[in-house]
């Protein structure tokens, strides 16, 4: 996979107003934007849609590898973590554009099986200003059914927490926000059959969006934010979402920990 390495891809959006106000009311939140309004952070994943035919998509509804993110012969696909550094705001209705490009593949051997891990950088620029700096990392698994394994039990000793429900709904707007076809987050025959999982899954990056929503709620303006999922949350299941310093996390109802994360 060598060859993947160093490969870019640009993609280009106006950061729309009533996008980002769309996705504010499926978060329930009563703010709403303007042209020249500082995009509140993480919400840069509903722009800069990478469209593609239906022939071009995966059996999972994501575009299918082999294109910008090289084939690794595995099938499952899992957001597995990111890092995020903002070095601006990004402002509504000003015309952005996202550099990506592939920094690693690595194979590993997991306790499930075989592993193989893609690491993509975005760099997203606004009137020729670099504005965030993102690490993705995807991880990819066999097809094959996985061993159980037991999550990590979420910290305890938070100073601040709040609970957070999800449903079919929200997880179908998130979806169609982010232009996000994964079939395990609004199709709950294939999440269940094909995938293995006890319902629909809720998005990894909505729940690190609502973390660092909180975070800057109680700590002011980012600089810095890191996570890494560590176990999935159903849609039906309610999250308990923790702040305590500089540390964030996600908790599920039987106390496990769902989302581990630190901020500056």
């Amino acid at each position: 996979m060598s060859d993947a390495i160093g490969k870019t891809q640009t993609l280009q959006d106006v950061i729309d107003p009533a996008r980002a106000n769309a996705l504010l009311a499926a978060l329930g939140k009563p703010e709403r934007l303007s042209s020249g309004d500082p995009l509140a952070p993480f919400f840069h994943h509903i722009y800069f849609w990478d469209a593609l035919a239906p022939e071009a998509l995966g059996r999972d509804g994501h575009p299918a590898t082999g294109g910008f993110i090289p084939d690794v012969g595995l099938p499952r696909r899992m957001w597995a973590s990111g890092k995020l550094t903002f070095h601006r705001p990004l402002l509504a209705g000003v015309r952005a554009e996202k550099i990506s490009t592939i920094e690693s593949v690595t194979h590993k051997d997991g306790r499930s099986g075989p592993l193989a891990f893609v690491r993509i950088r975005h760099d997203i620029k606004q009137r020729h200003t670099l504005a965030l700096t993102e690490w993705q990392d995807l991880v990819y698994r066999e097809d094959t059914p996985q061993a159980a394994t037991t999550p990590p039990q979420a910290p305890d000793g938070e100073t601040r927490l709040r609970h957070v429900d999800f449903d079919s709904t929200l997880l179908f707007r998130y979806s169609a926000l982010t232009f996000n076809g994964h079939r395990i987050h609004y199709d709950e025959a294939y999440a269940r059959g094909i995938e293995g999982y006890d319902g629909l899954v809720v998005h990894g990056p909505l729940i690190a969006q609502l973390l660092m929503l909180f975070a800057v709620e109680h700590n002011g303006p980012l600089t810095k934010f890191s996570y890494r999922a560590t176990a999935p949350l159903m849609h039906t299941e309610r999250a308990t979402l923790c702040l305590q310093g500089r540390n964030a996390w996600a908790r599920g109802p039987d106390g496990r920990q769902l989302m581990l994360a630190d901020f500056a």
